[in-house]
């Protein structure tokens, strides 16, 4: 039973693990090959996709998607798909899907000429399920070394750590003051029913 309970615990904290990696923004440097506009129809995969567009019904089932293609240092291709987030989840409040495509389309280049760009995104990439990260933002950087220190994960991580461990000790501290001392009177009470004084 003991070895059930720890799977129970490892799979929620792996699922937490696998919503922070997909939810907060990461980087990528790379130089954007191409951009292009797409007709899409998400089908089993929506939950990956953005909620449609903000300012339309939401009710078509195609849409136009915006999308950036790129090649990172190392030569990996990269594809990641431009959707507004709007008032949804991720709460990214993104509404300049156009804007960011123009910047992409203005910073492309070739292999001879390249121009290093970090691209900020949330999401995965996954071939198989035809899944894409979602572009944030795009700033142009001066080579493919330029370190990144992610400090808006770095504070949510620590913010979300400090609240799980004040719960934490809350919750010990209410058990071994409330619920122990109760639990022993009751089991306390079963021996002198018991057994008598």
């Amino acid at each position: 039973m003991v070895y059930v309970k720890w799977v129970f615990i490892a799979a929620f904290w792996l699922l937490v693990l696998a919503f922070l990696h997909y939810t907060l923004p990461q980087h990528d440097i790379a130089r954007i090959t191409d951009t292009y506009e797409k007709r899409v129809d998400p089908g089993e995969n929506s939950l990956f996709w953005a909620q449609a567009d903000v300012g339309s019904d939401g009710t078509l089932a195609t849409r136009d998607v915006f999308f950036i293609q790129t090649r990172r240092a190392g030569d990996d291709v990269m594809v990641y798909r431009n959707e507004d987030t709007g008032w949804g989840w991720p709460p990214y409040f993104k509404f300049d899907t156009s804007n960011l495509q123009a910047e992409a389309a203005d910073l492309r280049s070739g292999a001879e000429d390249p121009q290093w760009v970090v691209i900020k995104h949330y999401g995965w990439r996954n071939e198989f399920m035809t899944v894409f990260p979602n572009a944030i933002s795009v700033r142009p950087v001066d080579s493919p070394d330029v370190r990144i220190i992610p400090w808006l994960n770095i504070v949510i991580l620590i913010s979300l750590f400090a609240v799980y461990w004040a719960i934490r000790v809350r919750w010990k501290r209410f058990w071994a003051n409330r619920v122990d001392p109760a639990l022993s009177r009751v089991g306390d009470r079963i021996d002198e029913a018991r057994y008598g004084k």
